[in-house]
């Protein structure tokens, strides 16, 4: 076991139940623990538009990938002050800089996302910097149909929410699954 500050990850495909569970882990540990979410490397609509991604948004190359290592590099050493982590907000549909500080006491970070245990390109190096990985699962009916619920509450048509959790949702979902075996542990998201 490594000493100093540990780093939790939670991983799943979309509509899973990550969030939930790693929500629930923060209001039961309160200020011992920080949650710094994947999501926070979203790349910007308009970059996103300038690089012909936006329909795809959510797919591996949508997000930094190496700015998020980065940020886990940092708060594994975990010797500064204060780290800055952002946070994605859904309502606006981008990323928000500095907005989750972490400051040096803080001795577990709970990170999520869907690509922790993806083992190629610039997602290769988060697995190494996690003393561990949770797989959350869910049959696909049922995620599919949070999936389609969440999209409407954030203002999206029921024909929009259907295409998208069934389009670019649904690939990214088969990219998510076959890291499954990765996993140090499957959680329920039921």
């Amino acid at each position: 076991m490594r000493p100093g500050r540990r780093i939790l990850g939670i991983t799943g495909a979309p509509g899973a139940g990550k969030s939930t569970l790693a929500q629930a882990l923060m209001e039961a540990l309160g200020d011992r623990a920080r949650l710094v979410g994947m999501d926070g490397f979203h790349l910007a609509e308009a970059e996103l538009r300038r690089l012909g991604r936006h329909d795809r948004k959510g797919a591996p190359d949508t997000f930094d990938a190496l700015g998020y290592v980065a940020l886990l590099r940092r708060l594994r050493v975990g010797d500064e002050r204060v780290v800055y982590a952002p946070v994605f907000n859904r309502a606006l549909e981008e990323p928000i800089a500095c907005a989750v500080p972490v400051p040096r006491e803080v001795q577990l970070v709970v990170t999520e996302g869907n690509y922790l245990l993806v083992d190629d390109g610039d997602w290769a190096g988060v697995r190494s910097l996690l003393d561990e990985c949770w797989y959350v699962d869910l049959p696909a009916d049922v995620r599919v149909a949070r999936l389609i619920a969440r999209h409407e509450r954030y203002g999206r048509s029921p024909a929009e929410a259907r295409d998208r959790s069934l389009g670019s949702d649904q690939r990214n979902a088969e990219v998510i699954a076959a890291t499954r075996g990765r996993a140090d542990l499957l959680v329920s998201g039921a």
